[in-house]
């Protein structure tokens, strides 16, 4: 792992500790790597090595991949221009590359798949032209140009465009992201 990504992990380590209700001292215990090492991992100041950052994941009980996915990416600047291949297939546009916090995608023309959807965190859909046709957990919904649709985890849901030059973007908290509210809390 760069130095630059090492940094940037602190952020993810931190939130994924909090997520799991978990102390730096219990995490401590987990991993046995010490507290003050794991606070300056969360708080950018230290360069821990793949075998650390190992013990870390183990004990959050999740992988170093998924903490460098969860990697904060507030610092991130990337230009997605529009036009070209935008790597989602026919009618589909990525607007946000990598393993971001978030997923966009533009869709295009009459797009209808027919399946069913059920994401684990929340998402919004915003008809830029055109109009969609959505059912939400047994409810029907017309979507025109300028309405938004908001969907929390866990709600199924399918689309179809209804018109011709329909675009839509649907932006979504990635799936690598536990967003869930623990109700305990």
């Amino acid at each position: 792992m760069d130095d630059k990504e090492a940094l940037r992990v602190g952020a993810a380590v931190r939130r994924r500790r909090r997520s799991l209700g978990l102390t730096l001292a219990a995490v401590a215990a987990r991993s046995g790597l010490s507290v003050p090492f794991l606070s300056q991992i969360e708080n950018e100041r230290a360069r821990p090595s793949v075998r650390s950052m190992e013990r870390v994941a183990e004990a959050l009980e999740t992988t170093t991949a998924r903490l460098r996915a969860a990697a904060d990416s507030a610092r991130t600047v990337d230009v997605v221009r529009g036009g070209g291949d935008g790597g989602g297939g026919p009618g589909v546009r990525r607007v946000v590359r990598g393993g971001h916090q978030l997923n966009a995608k533009e869709y295009t023309g009459e797009q209808d798949t027919g399946r069913e959807y059920q994401h684990r965190n929340d998402e919004v859909m915003y008809v830029a032209d055109g109009a969609v046709e959505v059912e939400a957990e047994g409810r029907a919904y017309r979507l025109e140009r300028g309405d938004t649709l908001y969907l929390s985890g866990g709600v199924r849901h399918r689309w179809r465009a209804t018109e011709p030059g329909t675009r839509i973007l649907v932006v979504a908290v990635a799936e690598h992201i536990d967003a869930t509210v623990d109700p305990r809390r």
